[in-house]
């Protein structure tokens, strides 16, 4: 998955998918490239009626290279009430970006998330915004990716891929139908201060008696199920990217080992040619979008993974992006019913 089912036995954080981020992208608006799009995403299969009410939801921008975020873009949301419930955003800039709490200016208040087929699009200044539930344009073979991967005992996706005569794909994207509960944001591509590129992960954090826990990140597509074991999945979704090449090379090193057969050598190199750690999507607005360059909501994220992770052995499952996905803002597609 991409970032879906990031808690124990491909199960959401702490048994809460509210608190599972999905997917997070980063690209041009299509009507104007001096404009940036970004999406985080949640709530696997929209399992859950809302958003948390007591999480910081968090897509962070590092633009110097350290590691560290230098502009933080927070959403947090009202406890529901009769069906209804409200998103604010903060933007906040140097030091006091590296806060975990939601700190900064309100750009965006009190803001009426969308629970039906409409989407209710909020501009304020040069920000527009939106939260609620879409269609998920993430795609992937799921049953095919069960049938490649010993994924028993919380290995999840790090094991030797079964390579064999007959092809693993059965054509089914597992997620053509399902929604998700997205936050939009399209803003100044200035605001991000890249130079020329930045580097961009998502967060959530759980207030939780008296304190605020890291409970998911995303980074990179599919990393936390393809280069984590049940046995650090959580020390992962707590960590912060800077700390990442120290944590969590070996490691990687060793998953690569598994599924590509690569030498110590060669995972390294691939490693860092990827850019995979730390774990934060290099974004380069003056380029296209197009994975590994951000992300836009028609990569094929899974057939660039599974590609990387078995030196190019795995074939492509021959999916498509899903054709629901809109021309303009908020760019996913409508939910689906039910």
């Amino acid at each position: 998955m991409s970032n879906h089912f990031t808690g124990l036995k491909l199960g959401p954080p702490l048994e809460d998918p509210r608190l599972d981020l999905t997917d997070l992208y980063a690209f041009q608006a299509p009507a104007d490239p001096a404009r940036t799009v970004l999406i985080l995403n949640c709530n696997t299969f929209a399992q859950a009626a809302d958003f948390h009410p007591d999480a910081v939801y968090r897509i962070n921008i590092d633009n110097d290279g350290d590691a560290e975020t230098d502009v933080a873009l927070s959403f947090v949301f009202s406890q529901s009430q009769g069906g209804r419930q409200r998103a604010t955003a903060y933007l906040a800039a140097g030091p006091e970006a590296r806060s975990a709490e939601a700190v900064g200016k309100q750009i965006i208040t009190d803001a009426e998330v969308s629970f039906g087929p409409k989407p209710n699009i909020v501009k304020a200044g040069p920000y527009t915004f939106f939260a609620g539930l879409r269609s998920d344009a993430f795609f992937v073979d799921f049953e095919g990716i069960l049938k490649l991967f010993d994924h028993e005992g919380g290995r999840n996706f790090t094991s030797h891929p079964k390579l064999g005569d007959k092809s693993p794909w059965t054509g089914q994207d597992r997620l053509a139908k399902e929604n998700v509960f997205s936050m939009a944001l399209e803003l100044p591509t200035s605001v991000l201060g890249a130079k020329p590129e930045v580097r961009i992960w998502g967060r959530c954090s759980l207030h939780r008696d008296g304190q605020l826990i890291h409970t998911d990140r995303d980074g990179h597509p599919t990393v936390a199920s393809f280069f984590n074991t049940d046995e650090t999945k959580e020390e992962y979704n707590r960590t912060e990217p800077v700390h990442d090449r120290q944590r969590f090379l070996e490691q990687f090193v060793h998953v690569l080992g598994h599924t590509g057969n690569y030498t110590r050598e060669e995972a390294i190199a691939a490693i860092d040619a990827e850019k995979l750690l730390p774990d934060m999507m290099s974004y380069d607005p003056s380029k296209p979008a197009g994975y590994p360059n951000g992300r836009t909501l028609t990569d094929h994220v899974v057939a660039h993974r599974l590609a990387f992770i078995s030196k190019g052995e795995i074939p492509p499952d021959g999916l498509k992006p899903h054709p629901d996905l809109l021309q303009d803002f908020p760019y996913l597609g409508t939910p689906h019913p039910g």
